[in-house]
């Protein structure tokens, strides 16, 4: 069955470039062992050293989130997109963590709302 995933732009470099691949899978594990078996270098991007997806990266069938459905034994039938989407995470500068002038040894995303309230 074909099936196409679809590749996020900070992953195209391993892809040569490629925004989707069509494949022949029955599941979205063979799809994206298809996928890492055509591009190596992809492999290590999406999968643990044992073998599991990472866990910052999430992959949908149609808009389903694959970890609330059979995982990568989730069956696909022709016509199927699979997504792949890394998640990104950022924030502010640790300089800028600073409350008051003083840093209250959070992180800059574990600020409480607590540190923006302004002070009457």
């Amino acid at each position: 069955m074909a099936v196409k995933v679809l590749i996020p732009t900070p992953l195209r470099q391993f892809t040569g470039k490629q925004a989707s691949i069509e494949c022949s899978a029955t599941t979205v594990g063979e799809a994206l062992g298809s996928l890492t078996g055509s591009f190596a270098e992809l492999r290590k991007h999406l999968y643990t050293d044992e073998g599991r997806i990472r866990s910052f990266v999430n992959v949908y069938l149609n808009d389903e989130d694959i970890r609330f459905l059979d995982k990568e034994n989730t069956r696909t039938k022709d016509g199927d997109t699979i997504s792949i989407v890394p998640s990104i995470a950022g924030g502010l500068r640790e300089e800028r963590a600073l409350v008051d002038g003083k840093n209250r040894g959070e992180r800059p995303w574990q600020f409480r709302l607590t540190h923006c309230r302004n002070k009457k």
